[in-house]
């Protein structure tokens, strides 16, 4: 694969690290503002495509990329917020897209950092894969709100300033309501390379939202950069959901269950997701991450 392929590759991946949606408020900071947007969307997350409370959009404005994703989990604050506060339960979260080829917690003087490589949907050497350094923080952790912030500075084709956000506020004692984030900037070589990624083997995906109809009343699909992080807002909301529903078993076990349940997820919307087999999916995942828990394996620098 020539770099200019690859290069647009990785750019529509990086667009998967896009947990996005478009026209919603700007960013929350704090358990109040969260609470009242779940009452600004309750309708939404009543009726909606998905048939469950979850809410995605997308947006591309003025050289940023940005969105959220808003879902209502029928589990309690108490129980979700534990599993989300370390660099190791990210790396297990985010591991399970098929486009994460290695996740790897860092901390040195006090400071924590992912290093996330970004590669193809198909098996592939990690020097090919994109590395990022995240800084990670947990800004907030209090009994009924938790804050979660990963930011990197840079990325692929002079993309920069890339933010990304998990809040979790308690609703009752049953359930709990979450907003995952993410926004970065672009510039000319990375649009160049997104414009022709979708003039080409993207030409025919599409995300979620809803655009209009056909002559025939079927849906007609988002599509362009907004489908693309469309697309994967959904694969990372699955990854967390299957994460967190795996509870029970030895860890070996807990992660054979969310692989499983991860391609399972997917599944249920072929329109947008389908990528690859269960077989292949759980073959090229098996060697990753057998990769990723190699202590002597280094992850290659660029």
């Amino acid at each position: 694969m020539n770099r200019l392929k690859r290069s647009r590759r990785v750019l529509a991946t990086v667009l998967g690290l896009a947990l996005l949606s478009g026209n919603v408020a700007a960013l929350q900071q704090d358990a109040g503002s969260l609470l009242q947007r779940h009452t600004e969307l309750r309708e939404q997350l009543a009726n909606n495509q998905f048939q469950r409370p979850l809410v995605v959009a997308s947006s591309d404005v003025s050289g940023q990329l940005k969105g959220e994703i808003y879902a209502q989990l029928e589990q309690p604050f108490a129980v979700v917020a534990p599993r989300l506060q370390s660099m190791a339960q990210w790396c297990d979260v985010l591991i399970l897209h098929l486009n994460v080829k290695s996740c790897r917690p860092s901390s040195v003087d006090f400071v924590e950092t992912l290093r996330i490589n970004i590669g193809s949907k198909s098996e592939q050497p990690l020097d090919e894969a994109y590395p990022f350094d995240f800084l990670y923080q947990v800004k907030s952790n209090r009994p009924d709100f938790l804050r979660v912030r990963l930011t990197a500075a840079n990325g692929p084709l002079g993309t920069r300033n890339y933010d990304i956000e998990l809040q979790l506020v308690a609703l009752d004692e049953q359930s709990s309501f979450l907003r995952l984030s993410y926004s970065y900037r672009y510039g000319l070589a990375a649009k160049a390379a997104m414009q022709g990624y979708l003039a080409t083997i993207g030409r025919n995906k599409v995300g979620f939202s809803i655009v209009g109809n056909g002559s025939d009343g079927r849906p007609i699909y988002q599509g362009s950069t907004r489908g693309v992080v469309e697309r994967n807002t959904m694969r990372y909301y699955l990854a967390l959901e299957v994460y967190l529903g795996a509870v029970s078993g030895t860890a070996a076990e807990r992660q054979e269950q969310r692989l499983n349940d991860w391609h399972s997820a997917v599944e249920r919307y072929p329109l947008q997701l389908h990528e690859l087999e269960r077989d292949e999916y759980l073959a090229m995942k098996h060697k990753e991450i057998r990769l990723q828990q190699d202590p002597t394996a280094d992850t290659p620098l660029r």
